[in-house]
């Protein structure tokens, strides 16, 4: 006898399943201003430029680990945004802005998908707000630079981002290498956590050829994506568990293995996480170093990140309780006060050398 009881196969342990508006909703919603293209468009320019030796000046993707108050992230970037008239002329300056946050085991995600700091994971809110904070930075003058980890958060976003990065986390999925091949700005490969920087270079030549994959339309419709390849992408050092990857061995190896696989032999230098051993403070130190090697030795190492916000430190989350003014609420931060001072020297010494 036919058994017509019915058997759940589909979504067993799926909670519920929210519908969303589309990337074109919101970018008519919060739309591009012609000025805000412009800036966009040439930052991007001027990045590429300086990733394959046209512009020699020194490129700082400088800014909070996270953005988890778009208010205090205003007033960090109209500081940032007036830092970089004072130095354009030996370091191109850009904003860190990251809104996705990679989670070794669980914590708060990030802007995007817990913007309101309390397990809400409000989705549908977070990305209204990463784009309205990225338009206001494109305001600025300023431009943004991102992590992207959800593969579905660049159709939303990206069209306001000048440089991108692969973490350390994501460098080896397949996923993000495909969807690498299709970003529209300069990519960044970071080094596996475990130090490690083949998984990056296996990575970067992934994503210089041509893919086609699973991912969605501007209409937000299940679509084949194709792409065409990259060919701006680099190696960001990063350090891993053990320590520090940015001296100068390691990183002229990594330049000769990068030559002879044929890749464009160019890095930049993460002044955080294992190479500071996350200690805020200490980016002080890498930074100078990175710098003067730039300088003196080797300028295929051209440029290194730095994780700035308004006070030095960071603190951690507590459900029910606002977070402190300016400080993070991820990893430490370089304070205002030692960012500013650290970038007008720094370009001090770009300028002495001619």
């Amino acid at each position: 006898m036919a058994n017509d009881m019915k058997i759940d196969l589909d979504d067993i342990r799926i909670r519920a399943v929210e519908p969303l508006y589309t990337p074109r909703q919101i970018k008519e919603d919060l739309p591009v201003s012609t000025e805000i293209a412009s800036t966009v468009a040439a930052s991007r320019k001027h990045i590429t430029e300086i990733i394959q030796g046209e512009d020699h000046r020194f490129l700082g993707i400088v800014g909070p680990c996270s953005i988890h108050d778009p208010r205090e992230g205003l007033v960090y970037a109209r500081k940032l945004a007036q830092l970089r008239l004072q130095v354009e002329d030996v370091i191109f300056l850009v904003m860190r802005v990251y809104f996705e946050k990679p989670r070794t085991t669980v914590g708060w995600k990030g802007l995007v998908t817990d913007p309101d700091l309390n397990g809400s994971d409000d989705i549908a809110k977070g990305l209204k707000m990463a784009r309205t904070f990225l338009l206001e930075v494109g305001r600025l003058g300023l431009p943004a630079a991102t992590e992207f980890l959800d593969p579905i958060v660049p159709q939303y976003i990206a069209d306001l981002v000048s440089w991108a990065a692969i973490g350390a986390r994501t460098t080896e999925s397949q996923t993000h290498r495909e969807m690498s091949s299709g970003l529209s700005m300069p990519v960044g490969f970071k080094n596996g956590t475990d130090g490690d920087f083949q998984t990056a270079l296996d990575a970067m030549l992934s994503s210089g050829s041509p893919h086609s994959f699973l991912g969605i339309s501007q209409q937000g419709l299940a679509s084949i994506i194709r792409t065409q390849g990259h060919t701006t992408t680099h190696l960001v050092l990063r350090g891993g568990r053990d320590g520090p990857n940015c001296d100068p061995a390691t990183m002229l190896e990594a330049l000769q293995k990068m030559d002879k696989v044929g890749l464009n032999p160019k890095l930049l230098v993460d002044c955080s996480h294992g190479n500071s051993k996350k200690q805020a403070l200490a980016q002080l130190q890498v930074w100078e170093a990175i710098l003067k090697f730039h300088k003196d030795t080797e300028p295929r190492v051209f440029g290194a990140m730095l994780e700035s916000f308004l006070e030095t430190g960071r603190q951690d989350l507590h459900p029910g309780k606002s977070p402190l003014p300016g400080l993070s609420i991820t990893d430490a931060c370089l304070g205002w006060s030692e960012t500013e001072q650290l970038i007008l020297k720094s370009a001090d010494a770009l300028r002495k050398q001619g």
